[in-house]
C-alpha cells in the first residue's frame, strides 16, 4: 500500500514540475527587440532632441526627464514629464517630443510591441 500511495505522489509530481520549466523556458526565450530612432537606438533619439530644442528656453541649468509609450505604430503616446527645469524649458521638451519622426515599434516575438521609454535631458 505505501509503495502504491509512493508511486501515486512521484506521477503526480512529476508532471507539475515539467509544467513550471517549461513556462520558464518560454518566457526565457522571448525574443524582444528594443524599439529603434532612425535606424538606431536611443542615441539617435537623443541626437535629435538636442537638434531640435530651442535652447534659447533653458534659463538655467538642469535636467528634464520624459517617460512616454512607444505604441505599436511607432508613435509616442502618455508622454509625461517627472523632472523638469521650469514651464518654458517643459513646454519646448513637450513641442520637440510630439514633432518626432515615429520610431521602428519594439518586437516581442518578431510583432510589434509598446514599450515604455525614460529620456532624460541635462543642461548645463
Amino acid at each position: 500500500m505505501k509503495t502504491l500511495l509512493l508511486l501515486f505522489v512521484l506521477l503526480v509530481s512529476v508532471p507539475s514540475f515539467a509544467q513550471l520549466g517549461g513556462e520558464d523556458e518560454v518566457y526565457l526565450s522571448e525574443n524582444i527587440m528594443p524599439p529603434k530612432f532612425n535606424g538606431g537606438d536611443v542615441t539617435n533619439f537623443h541626437k535629435y532632441v538636442r537638434e531640435h530644442f530651442d535652447k534659447s528656453k533653458i534659463a538655467k541649468p538642469g535636467k528634464m526627464v520624459a517617460a512616454f509609450t512607444i505604441n505599436e505604430k511607432g508613435e509616442i503616446e502618455n508622454l509625461r514629464l517627472t523632472q523638469f527645469i521650469d514651464e518654458i524649458s517643459a513646454a519646448e521638451f513637450i513641442r520637440v517630443l510630439k514633432n518626432a519622426p515615429k520610431w521602428q515599434p519594439a518586437t516581442k516575438m518578431g510583432k510589434p510591441y509598446a514599450m515604455k521609454v525614460t529620456i532624460p535631458l541635462e543642461f548645463r
